[in-house]
């Protein structure tokens, strides 16, 4: 990754499993961050080695993690009824990044024919117990055999973002439905915690999104971003984390007033924690 034309922005830390320093710049052209140095794929796995890694597990073992299993089961509703809308007649879905398979197995239940990738085999062996069905790679998929793909925080994990993208045209069918779920580095809790934001997420989080990074990576593939919607569960989540990451302990009552803040500051600025961007392909 060339850092020569970009300027730096912040210095983090991975929290959560091996303490390294990496440092974030500042992609002005794209209005989006770059985190340095970027593992190499034969070592990438090691960070991810972390109990704390939510979404390969289905573990309910505190209270946090309970709580966070209570709101997924209220976004799978809401993602459901997001692709219905989109795509009322159904067809065929692709999510890259299945995790432990729950989206796939509500969509698979409501009727759409469903096809995960997800690189965990952790993750995927539970998935495949609730029947989700997976391929090792998109590259082995026909072209435009998709109505609709969904990467539900997982665009910011992939380290060729340019193949990523380019894949993604190659398997929408014309006018299917593509739906992103990033965080947001412009969010009030993003600049409240700053270095210690955990949606930055480093060195796991490559990439660092803003609205005009979306729509204007997407429309050089002539996929065009149609509507950004709110996350708005994700700045209590987060906001949860960087307090640990802050002070060591999670101070819910702290961490609750920030994600409600920061959902109330996003009123007026639409920059919430995250977002969902909904694409079509022309």
């Amino acid at each position: 990754m060339d850092i020569s034309n970009k300027k730096h922005f912040l210095t983090v830390k991975d929290h959560s499993v091996s303490k390294e320093i990496f440092e974030l710049y500042y992609d002005e052209n794209l209005d989006m961050l770059v985190t340095h140095p970027q593992p190499s794929l034969d070592v990438l796995g090691k960070y991810y080695e972390s109990e704390d890694y939510i979404s390969h597990t289905d573990g309910k073992r505190s209270l946090f993690e309970k709580a966070y299993h209570f709101v997924k089961s209220i976004a799978l509703k809401n993602k459901l009824d997001l692709i219905n809308s989109l795509q009322p007649a159904k067809g065929r879905i692709l999510d890259i990044g299945a995790g432990t398979g729950d989206f796939l197995s509500v969509a698979k239940q409501n009727g759409w024919e469903t096809i995960g990738v997800e690189p965990s085999e952790k993750a995927k062996a539970i998935a495949s117990k609730k029947g989700v069905a997976f391929v090792e790679e998109t590259r082995t998929l026909e072209n435009q055999s998709f109505d609709v793909i969904t990467m539900w925080h997982v665009l910011e994990h992939v380290p060729d973002l340019d193949f990523q993208i380019k894949e993604l045209k190659r398997l929408l069918k014309p006018n299917g439905s593509l739906i992103i779920a990033v965080p947001n580095f412009k969010s009030f809790d993003a600049k409240h915690y700053g270095a210690f934001w955990a949606a930055y997420d480093v060195p796991i989080h490559f990439w660092h999104f803003s609205k005009k990074a979306i729509k204007l990576l997407f429309e050089k593939e002539n996929i065009q971003l149609e509507k950004v919607l709110p996350m708005k569960f994700d700045s209590f989540y987060v906001s949860l984390l960087s307090e640990k990451y802050k002070s060591g302990k999670m101070n819910f009552i702290k961490a609750s007033f920030v994600g409600l803040w920061s959902n109330w500051k996003a009123k007026g600025s639409f920059e919430y924690s995250s977002h969902i961007y909904v694409l079509k392909n022309n």
